[in-house]
């Protein structure tokens, strides 16, 4: 099969096509033929060795850790799941990733895709989707009226983020800069905050929860706006355990943990129109198309999401 692959670590050029062989399914995985994938900061930071120390991976590796196609083949213990369903899913972090034209999944880690969603918004969802759940519903258990605040809103779990909150039942603010505005906006956000006029920090007090994207001294200043009881979860640093028993709140670094029945609820708010993609780039399938989408996402900028069509 035809898949993207780097041969040792560094630049957005280590990306390169190879033939390798087919993945064969273990009893309790399927084969998925990829209709689409998305790119994620992990995968570029895995490609610059930056991960290398927590993901020891063999060369080649296979980047990629979104899926969206369907079942070609099952292995024997698998049962919910048959050749030619519609299928999206977080795969375990191998080095047979997503960037091939096949991948290996685990039944558990898999999801049912309702027919009305398009493999391009799927494939957008699992990674991003599953860590803004995971940081809104398991770590700070968002309750109906919680006041929440999303860093970096238009960006790929931020924009999930705003929207599961909403979901919830959550007051929302979110900060961006000014050209994402009205697209933010749309997706529920209660009140905006253009992060190059104005400081969060100052306008805001008494929230419950906060979603740390960004770390440093965003995460630092996110502490003042919480009110005792409050949580902050973040996905890019450790918070420090001296400032969360300083300001009396729970504060934890989160780190995806893939899961099928998880990705199953967020299939079923895309289902009822509650949760979707914001696609600000795609690309195609190739050497080209790999390599482009890696420099989008390394500028820390991009709309949404990034994908990957086959």
């Amino acid at each position: 099969m035809r898949a993207i692959v780097i041969e040792e670590y560094g630049g957005k050029d280590q990306l390169v096509e190879k033939n390798i062989p087919d993945p064969q399914p273990e009893d309790n995985q399927v084969i998925v033929e990829l209709k689409a994938t998305s790119i994620n900061p992990i995968d570029w930071k895995v490609r610059e060795g930056y991960l290398k120390d927590n993901l020891d991976f063999d060369f080649p590796i296979t980047l990629g850790w979104d899926a969206a196609g369907i079942i070609k083949e099952v292995g024997k213990n698998v049962e919910n799941f048959k050749t030619g369903d519609r299928v999206f899913a977080r795969p375990d972090t191998t080095r047979f990733g997503t960037y091939a034209e096949f991948v290996a999944v685990d039944e558990n880690l898999l999801a049912h895709l309702p027919e009305n969603i398009p493999f391009e918004e799927a494939a957008a969802v699992p990674l991003a989707g599953l860590t803004a759940w995971q940081c809104l519903v398991d770590f700070s258990d968002i309750q109906k009226g919680d006041k929440v605040l999303i860093h970096a809103g238009s960006g790929g779990v931020g924009h999930y983020a705003i929207q599961i909150a909403k979901s919830m039942g959550a007051y929302v603010a979110a900060t961006a800069s000014g050209e994402n505005q009205s697209w933010v906006e749309d997706l529920g956000t209660d009140r905006f905050i253009n992060y190059k006029e104005e400081d969060f920090s100052e306008v805001l007090q008494d929230f419950d929860i906060v979603l740390d994207t960004l770390g440093g001294e965003i995460q630092d200043k996110s502490f003042t706006i919480l009110k005792k009881g409050g949580r902050l979860a973040s996905i890019v640093q450790p918070p420090s355990e001296e400032k969360a028993e300083e300001y009396g709140v729970k504060a934890g670094f989160v780190w995806l943990e893939p899961n099928g029945d998880k990705l199953a609820r967020l299939a079923e708010m895309m289902k009822k129109g509650h949760l979707t993609s914001v696609i600000g780039h795609q690309f195609d399938f190739s050497e080209e198309g790999l390599r482009k989408a890696h420099e989008v996402s390394e500028t820390h900028h991009a709309k949404g999401k990034i994908v990957i069509s086959f």
